[in-house]
């Protein structure tokens, strides 16, 4: 019984997009890997930006340091 869980920042996923990340991992996993989709858990946790960071910076830090490179020419 495979268990996936799909952590995403709170930023307005919706129901559909959501219902389509379900669907696609179990396809996945059938595809890739013979498993049963009747038996295949998926859970999608929302996490609010301020609990979530990346290169020990806050996300939004983060983003707008990304940004700023960007826009360096």
């Amino acid at each position: 019984m495979p268990y996936v869980n799909i952590k995403i920042t709170r930023e307005g996923a919706t129901p559909e997009q959501k219902a389509e990340l379900i669907a696609g991992v179990t396809d996945l996993l059938q595809r890739v890997l013979a498993k049963n989709p009747a038996t295949t858990v998926v859970t999608i946790d929302e996490v609010e930006l301020e609990n979530w960071g990346i290169g020990g910076l806050p996300v939004l830090d983060y983003r707008a340091a990304q940004a700023a490179k960007a826009a360096k020419p």
